[in-house]
């Protein structure tokens, strides 16, 4: 499909099509969380690496979770230390995560606020949207939005300035809480201190 301007991506998002846009690690292959059996099917991705919830907002991400009173001072502790920027925190998931998130039904979620306006733009018109990075799975991330238009021409690729500029290409660093802690689950782009 050919590129679009902002305004196309949103409606595109909304209308329930996969779109993919720039973020301050490498570019989203994103998705409404109800569609996200599509971005499955696109990235040929195994049902055993469940997708990550992107939002525009801190204050958007804990109607995803389930925890306690302290787990939540915790978490938000950590949100308020590195969102928007890299990291994505795995999270015991709430009721509102459709099943068509996380296939295996493992009840966590990886959730993200991005430090970069574009995405923050569009994550604040269309809520909360499934996230992964754009390549066939098993492959590398494409970085442009050329290359990520010309891969998936069924996805609505976000025309922008991004292509020329120097971006981080490192994915986000993953942290999953386990009761008492956080575990390391990937290390990218931020070097995140609170780990036990």
């Amino acid at each position: 499909m050919p590129n679009v301007d902002l305004n196309g991506a949103i409606s595109a998002a909304l209308n329930g099509n996969p779109i993919s846009f720039p973020t301050d690690t490498v570019p989203a292959l994103a998705t409404l969380p109800a569609h996200a059996a599509e971005i499955f099917a696109i990235k040929q991705r195994s049902p055993d690496k469940p997708l990550i919830l992107m939002v525009g907002e801190v204050a958007d991400l804990w109607q995803f979770t389930t925890g306690t009173d302290r787990e939540r001072e915790i978490w938000q502790a950590v949100a308020d230390r590195y969102f928007p920027g890299a990291l994505t925190l795995v999270l015991p998931a709430s009721a509102a995560i459709p099943a068509v998130m996380n296939p295996l039904g493992n009840h966590t979620i990886g959730l993200r606020v991005p430090d970069c306006q574009i995405a923050r733009a569009i994550l604040r018109q269309t809520g909360a949207l499934a996230t992964t990075s754009a390549n066939l799975s098993g492959e590398p991330p494409l970085l442009t939005m050329s290359e990520i238009g010309n891969r998936f021409p069924q996805v609505f690729a976000l025309q922008s300035d991004s292509d020329d500029l120097p971006t981080p290409r490192l994915p986000s660093t993953v942290i999953q809480w386990h009761g008492s802690g956080w575990k390391l689950l990937r290390q990218g782009g931020i070097e995140f201190s609170d780990l036990d």
